[in-house]
């Protein structure tokens, strides 16, 4: 199915990008989905000592994210099959325009969950097109390429969010608003990009859009299981350092800079966009369990860094958890994008990216609700045995896929 109307020679009666400028906008929406989702984690710290928030409020505000992101990927995570990829991400980018608009003018906690709840809105509406579209205007045989460059791009995302967060919130005035301004911007850059995108041509098959559950072809279930353990895996893990990962540097590291502190969580991202980048010559089948083993012995690293309070350990933590994220996150993606049905596509991605928000949702509040009880170094061995067992089974789903007659490998 032709996705978007790309015509080469035809008038154009509006001004609209080429199909390469369109597949790097639709990596920057990706992008700015985690750098927008992410946003306040170096604010966290900040927003506790103003407001006397508990860990569990402030994990509370990360999870709303998650929670109304399912809520609309459970409802709309169909919606780009049928009205469009751009036409999607326009109402998703909208919403997150209007979250961080809240976030940057907020005076009290109630306005900060507001916003965040914007937040969830616009990356359920967003994320999901803009990772279908990235594959569907990348060339021919290159959609593997298309999987690593948006896992690139959200941990270009990541990595934004805490460098810049942290360098304002720490050396800028208004440490509270400052850094949502300028993510303003940036969104509203993005945004009129995304207007300038070619307009999509319907596949009159697929009807009217209405609710519908979301579903998975049977032919590829295998696949489904083996992307959706990954990518949840990679998320699970991400919910640690995107909830408590400020705390955790701070409490356990021992520095109250919040630019060190958002360098530090930053180191993670940038290893995970490197390990992207780099992996996209491998099949998705062969980076999954490779990132889920690298994710136990990470495991091991961030016990050393709490219990040793130790920097090095911490840095070391982050350069192998970015590493397992990227092959984890860019594997999974690689493994159901390039083997989804092209009329159901965002539908199937909405699948995996649901169960991987479910679990970070869930995985984060109660990390905070434990620290609240019982600290923070309880709340970081439960998560670790939590992210240990899903480790553990995305291995064994690579191991199932791999002896599968439907695997990738054999489907390649």
């Amino acid at each position: 199915m032709t996705v978007l109307d790309l015509p080469a020679t035809a008038p154009r009666t509006r001004r609209t990008l080429s199909r390469r400028a369109s597949f790097w906008t639709a990596a920057a929406v990706a992008g700015i989905s985690l750098w927008t989702s992410a946003a306040p984690t170096t604010t966290y710290p900040l927003y506790a000592e103003t407001w006397h928030l508990t860990p569990a409020a402030t994990t509370a505000i990360f999870a709303v994210y998650p929670v109304v992101l399912v809520v609309f990927l459970l409802v709309f995570g169909q919606l780009s099959d049928y009205i469009g990829r751009r036409a999607t991400m326009l109402y998703g980018v909208g919403a997150m325009l209007a979250g961080v608009l809240l976030f940057a003018v907020a005076p009290s906690v109630g306005w900060v969950y507001a916003g965040r709840a914007l937040i969830g809105a616009g990356v359920g509406l967003a994320l999901t097109p803009a990772t279908a579209a990235a594959v569907e205007l990348s060339a021919r045989g290159k959609e593997a390429k298309a999987s690593s460059i948006t896992t690139a791009a959200t941990a270009a995302g990541l990595a934004l969010a805490t460098i810049i967060g942290g360098g304002l919130i720490e050396y800028a005035p208004a440490p509270l608003h400052l850094d949502f301004w300028v993510l303003l911007a940036v969104i509203a850059v993005v945004f009129a990009a995304v207007w300038r995108m070619p307009r999509h041509l319907k596949d009159e098959a697929q009807g009217r859009w209405r609710p519908r559950p979301v579903t998975v072809a049977k032919g590829i279930r295998l696949l489904y299981l083996a992307s959706a353990l990954a990518v949840t895996a990679a998320y699970a893990f991400g919910s640690v350092f995107l909830a408590l990962g400020a705390e955790v540097v701070r409490d356990l590291v021992g520095t109250g800079n919040l630019f060190v502190i958002g360098v530090l969580l930053a180191i993670f991202s940038i290893a995970t966009g490197i390990t992207a980048i780099a992996a996209r010559r491998f099949r998705a089948s062969r980076l999954v369990p490779v990132g889920g083993v690298l994710t136990l012995v990470d495991l091991v690293l961030l016990e050393l860094a709490a219990t040793q309070h130790s920097v090095p350990f911490f840095v070391a933590t982050t350069i192998v958890g970015g590493t397992a994220y990227g092959l984890l996150f860019s594997g999974g993606l690689g493994l159901i994008t390039t083997h989804a049905p092209a009329h159901h596509r965002g539908g199937t991605v909405a699948a995996v990216y649901l169960v991987a928000y479910i679990m970070q949702g869930s995985i984060a509040l109660v990390l905070g609700l434990v620290a609240t009880a019982a600290g923070l170094s309880t709340a970081l061995l439960l998560g670790v045995t939590v992210i240990g067992t899903l480790a553990l089974l995305v291995i064994v789903a690579a191991g199932l896929l791999a002896a599968s007659n439907r695997g990738p490998a054999k489907e390649a």
